[in-house]
C-alpha cells in the first residue's frame, strides 16, 4: 500500500541517509499539510525529456536524492547495454547545477562508470557534440533550460547525442523504478572517483572542438571574413547563462568583430536577477539589450537561454523599431538564408530534407519545398529531430539540412543531436550581414518572404496551473476538447481533428490535439512536459498583414475563452 504525503514527509525525516539541512527544511514546514502534500504527493516524473520541478526538499522536488536515484538507474540501464560504459555531464548556471552534477558523476563512477565532467558551466549543445565527439554511451545535462530560477533538471541522452525518445526512456524509467530506496544508490567521494580514474575533467581542447565544428557551418565564410561580418552591429546577450563564451567565441572565428554584450546580463547568475524570466521567447528578457542596441546602432540584437539551446533575434522593423523575432519567423529566415545560398553554390543536395515539429508555422515548409526539399514533422521536443537525423545518418535516405521548432530551437549541421543556440547565433547574424550588404535588414527580408509565399502569423498562449489541483484542470481542459470538439471556431469551420493521443501519422503517442480549419488557419493544444502549463498554438495565413492580424486575434479569443471557462 503507497504511503500518503504526511507518511512520506516522517520518513524522510527519520531517514539516517537524509542530511540534517535537508531535514531541517522539511521542519520548517511542518504543520502546513498544503506544503508536505505538494513536496510529496508523487514521485517527480521521470519523463521522455529527464526530470524537471522546483528545487527543494521531498519526492516532488529537485535535490541530490532524486537525482542520485535518478542517475543509479540510469547507471543499470547502461551496463545491460554492453561493457565499459562512459557518460559526459554538463551544467547551466543554476543555482544547484554544479551540485547536482558532481553527485550524479559521484554515482555513475561508483557504479564503475567512466565520466567525463566540465569544470563550469556548458551549453547543453556543447554536451551533444562530445558525447559524439568522444564515443561516449550517454550524456547527462543539468538544466531547467529557460524555466523560472527555483527549478533545475536533469536530461539524459543516449550515445548519438540525442536525448532519450520514448522506446529507450521507458527503459531507463524502468530502472529507476527498480533502485527500491536511497540506501540503494552506489556513491564514491570525489576524490575516490578522481583516484580511480572514473572521473576525467575535460579541458579547452573539448572547448575548442566545439568551437570549431561550430563555425565551420557558416555558409559563407568568405563573405564574412572580406568586411561583412566585422560591419554587422551586433548585441548580444546570454541571459546570465552558458552562451556568453562559446557565443562569443564562435562570432568572433567567424568574423565578427563589432559584438556589444549587455554588461549586466554577462556574468553567470542562478537568480537571473535582471529579468522576470531567462528565456528569449519572452519580450521582456531583450529591455537591457534594447538600450543598448539604441547606444550602439545595431543592426541585430540575439539573446540565448541559460543553457544556450534557444536562441531569439531583434531587429528593426520598417518604422525603425526594434521588433523581437518570433521563433517562426528567426526559423523561416535561416531556411531562406541558407537553402538560397546552397542552391547558388551548387550545394543543394537532392535528398536534402528540412525537420519541423507539428507545432511549427508551415511558412518554412513551403519555403524548403520550393527548394525541393522534403519536410519531415514530428511531435514536439528536438529529441524527435535528433532521431529522424540518426536514422538519415544510418540509411543515407537524406541529407539533413535545418532542423526547428517555434519554440526557439534549431540546428543546421550534424555534429549534435540538439538545439544550438550557439549555431543558431551564427547563421542569424550571418544572414544579417549579407542582407545588410544589400541594403536590406533582416525585416525586410521576411516582408520579402510574406509576398512569395503569404503572410503567416502564429502566437503561443499558456496558462500556468500549478499543483496537483493544476495537474487535474489541465487533464479536464484536454478531456473537454477530446470529447467535445467543436464543429467551427470564430465563425470558421473546423475541417478535422488530429488527436495525437492513439498515435498519428507513424509518430509517437501524446497527449495532443491539433484542430485544422477550412481557411487553412490551426490551433493546436498541449500540456507541457516540462512546466505546470498548458500550451495553445495558433497560426493563420493571410493575403496581407492587416488580414491576418484580425483573424489570430479572431481565433485566439474564441478559443481562449473555452480554455479560460475550463481552467
Amino acid at each position: 500500500m503507497s504511503k500518503t504525503p504526511q507518511e512520506l514527509y516522517e520518513t524522510w525525516l527519520q531517514d539516517p541517509g537524509i542530511d540534517e539541512a535537508t531535514k531541517d527544511e522539511l521542519r520548517g514546514i511542518a504543520g502546513n499539510p498544503a506544503e508536505i502534500e505538494d513536496r510529496f504527493f508523487r514521485d517527480l516524473e521521470f519523463g521522455t525529456g529527464g526530470l524537471r520541478g522546483v528545487m527543494g526538499a521531498g519526492t516532488n522536488r529537485m535535490n541530490r536524492y532524486v537525482i542520485g536515484k535518478a542517475t543509479q538507474g540510469f547507471a543499470e540501464y547502461l551496463l545491460k547495454q554492453g561493457p565499459s560504459p562512459s557518460v559526459v555531464i554538463a551544467h547551466d548556471s543554476r543555482r544547484n547545477s554544479d551540485v547536482f552534477s558532481l553527485e550524479a558523476a559521484c554515482v555513475l563512477a561508483a557504479n564503475g562508470i567512466k565520466t567525463y565532467l566540465f569544470r563550469s558551466l556548458r551549453p547543453t549543445p556543447q554536451l551533444s557534440f562530445t558525447v559524439r565527439h568522444l564515443r561516449a554511451s550517454g550524456g547527462i545535462v543539468i538544466t531547467a533550460s529557460h524555466n523560472p530560477p527555483e527549478y533545475n533538471g536533469y536530461k539524459v541522452y543516449a550515445a548519438d547525442g540525442c536525448q532519450l525518445v520514448p522506446h529507450q526512456a521507458e527503459q531507463v524509467i524502468e530502472s529507476i523504478r527498480g533502485v527500491a530506496s536511497f540506501d540503494a544508490v552506489k556513491r564514491l567521494s570525489q576524490a575516490e572517483a578522481e583516484a580511480q580514474g572514473l572521473l576525467v575533467w575535460l579541458g579547452d581542447d573539448a572547448d575548442q572542438a566545439f568551437v570549431d565544428v561550430v563555425a565551420a557551418q557558416a555558409v559563407q565564410p568568405e563573405m564574412l571574413r572580406s568586411g561583412a561580418g566585422n560591419a554587422l552591429k551586433v548585441v548580444y546577450t546570454p541571459l546570465h547563462g552558458a552562451g556568453n563564451w562559446p557565443v562569443r567565441k564562435v562570432l568572433a572565428q567567424a568574423g565578427f568583430g563589432n559584438v556589444h554584450v549587455v554588461p549586466e546580463q554577462e556574468q553567470p547568475d542562478g537568480g537571473f536577477s535582471t529579468v522576470k524570466s531567462p528565456n528569449p521567447e519572452e519580450h521582456e528578457a531583450f529591455t537591457l539589450a534594447i538600450g543598448l542596441a539604441d547606444r550602439v546602432g545595431a543592426d541585430i540584437i540575439i539573446g540565448t537561454d541559460p543553457d544556450c539551446d534557444r536562441m531569439g533575434a531583434v531587429v528593426k522593423n520598417d518604422e525603425g523599431r526594434y521588433v523581437v523575432l518570433t521563433g517562426n519567423q528567426s526559423g523561416a529566415i535561416m531556411v531562406h538564408y541558407l537553402l538560397s545560398n546552397l542552391e547558388k553554390q551548387g550545394k543543394l543536395p537532392d535528398n536534402g530534407a528540412v525537420i519541423k515539429t507539428i507545432v511549427t508555422s508551415e511558412m518554412g515548409a513551403d519555403i524548403a519545398a520550393s527548394y525541393g526539399c522534403e519536410v519531415i514533422n514530428t511531435l514536439t521536443g528536438f529529441k524527435y529531430i535528433g532521431e529522424q537525423m540518426t536514422k538519415f545518418e544510418a540509411t543515407g535516405s537524406h541529407t539533413f539540412l535545418f532542423g526547428y521548432e517555434e519554440s526557439y530551437g534549431y540546428l543546421t549541421g550534424t555534429y549534435a543531436r540538439d538545439k544550438d543556440a550557439v549555431v543558431a547565433s551564427l547563421l542569424i547574424c550571418e544572414a544579417a550581414a549579407y542582407y545588410k550588404s544589400q541594403g536590406k535588414t533582416l525585416y525586410d527580408v521576411l516582408l520579402e518572404l510574406y509576398r512569395q509565399y503569404g503572410t503567416y502569423l502564429e502566437k503561443l498562449e499558456s496558462r500556468t496551473l500549478k499543483g496537483k489541483d493544476g495537474l487535474e484542470k489541465i487533464g479536464a481542459i484536454m478531456s473537454d476538447w477530446r470529447r467535445n470538439p467543436p464543429a467551427e471556431v470564430a465563425g470558421v469551420a473546423v475541417s478535422r481533428m488530429l488527436d495525437y493521443e492513439g498515435g498519428l501519422d507513424g509518430l509517437p503517442p501524446e497527449n495532443v490535439l491539433k484542430f485544422l480549419l477550412a481557411d487553412g488557419s490551426w490551433f493546436c493544444l498541449r500540456p507541457s512536459g516540462t512546466e505546470p502549463k498548458i500550451k495553445i498554438y495558433f497560426a493563420v495565413r493571410g493575403g496581407d498583414l492587416a488580414a491576418a492580424e484580425a483573424a489570430l486575434s479572431r481565433l485566439v479569443a474564441a478559443v481562449m475563452a473555452r480554455v479560460d471557462a475550463l481552467a
